[in-house]
């Protein structure tokens, strides 16, 4: 073979040339990026949380979530005010603002509240920013109103037992030992519910605050299993001493079934008014 047929020809090294320089170099994103890491109230990273990023100028929203390292990130923002908002499973919906900058790189960290918000339990977004004094109110109140969810949802364990009891009470036996059984968990029941109600009733009140929706129908069942509260143990214990000696119960102890079933329906209602938004 000659020298000349081994070199390429002048045509080849041309397309080669222009090959290399028309393949497209990859496009760089403009704008500026948001981004940052979620976690619990105790630190830990949270992965697959949803943010959602909507612009105050145009409302137009887009959504990401979090990876493994609990991170997300937002590119290609334009400059102005955004609202941020993060979910995740067994956590409330956390909103924050954040002004993002021209070509900036900026960092927002977002940590997940408890297990509702104070906006859950009626407050107005903005009655979250007040003083020390007015945040610290705030505080003791979602403490105490958790505290009266919890305890409330404690009593429905002796409650439901006292109920599937109450045939141990009745009959003509003279042994008093399936009485005495449904007599105690009677009051464990009202134990917890008078430990739950202290929490509701004691609870510093918000001035301004609406009571609406579901709120107001969870306070009106409220009245109802509270008189049942009161009465249900007053006339069971009636009961208790008539069968006691060996009587039918009678007079206006004999209403202390009907009294208690009343009692836990209108409890569980009321239970159903906070589960159901």
């Amino acid at each position: 073979m000659s020298a000349k047929a081994a070199r390429p020809g002048v045509g080849a090294v041309t397309v080669l040339v222009y090959l290399l320089i028309s393949v497209p170099l990859p496009a760089q994103v403009a704008g500026a990026v948001l981004s940052g890491i979620v976690t619990d109230p105790s630190g830990k990273l949270v992965p697959n949380a949803r943010i959602f990023l909507k612009s105050a100028a145009s409302g137009q929203s887009t959504e990401t979530r979090t990876d493994l390292a609990g991170l997300y990130e937002f590119p290609g923002l334009l400059p102005g005010e955004y609202e941020v908002s993060v979910s995740a499973e067994r956590f409330p919906t956390k909103t924050a603002s954040v002004t993002v900058t021209e070509n900036s790189r900026q960092t927002l960290n977002l940590t997940l509240g408890g297990m509702f918000s104070l906006e859950d339990l009626g407050f107005a977004s903005a009655q979250t920013r007040g003083s020390a004094e007015d945040q610290a109110r705030l505080d003791k109140r979602s403490h105490m109103l958790k505290m009266h969810q919890t305890l409330g949802l404690i009593a429905t364990i002796p409650m439901a037992a006292t109920v599937l009891t109450g045939s141990l009470a009745t009959g003509t036996t003279t042994s008093s030992s399936g009485r005495t059984v449904h007599a105690v968990l009677g009051g464990v029941t009202v134990g917890l519910y008078g430990a739950s109600t202290y929490y509701a009733i004691f609870a510093p009140k918000i001035p301004g605050t609406p009571t609406h929706g579901n709120i107001r129908l969870h306070k009106a069942l409220a009245w109802v299993h509270g008189a049942g509260m009161i009465l249900t143990p007053v006339l069971g214990a009636m009961a208790y001493q008539q069968k006691s000696r060996g009587e039918s119960v009678h007079g206006v102890a004999s209403a202390h079934g009907a009294v208690g079933i009343a009692t836990v329906v209108a409890y569980v209602a009321a239970i159903l008014t906070e589960v159901i938004k």
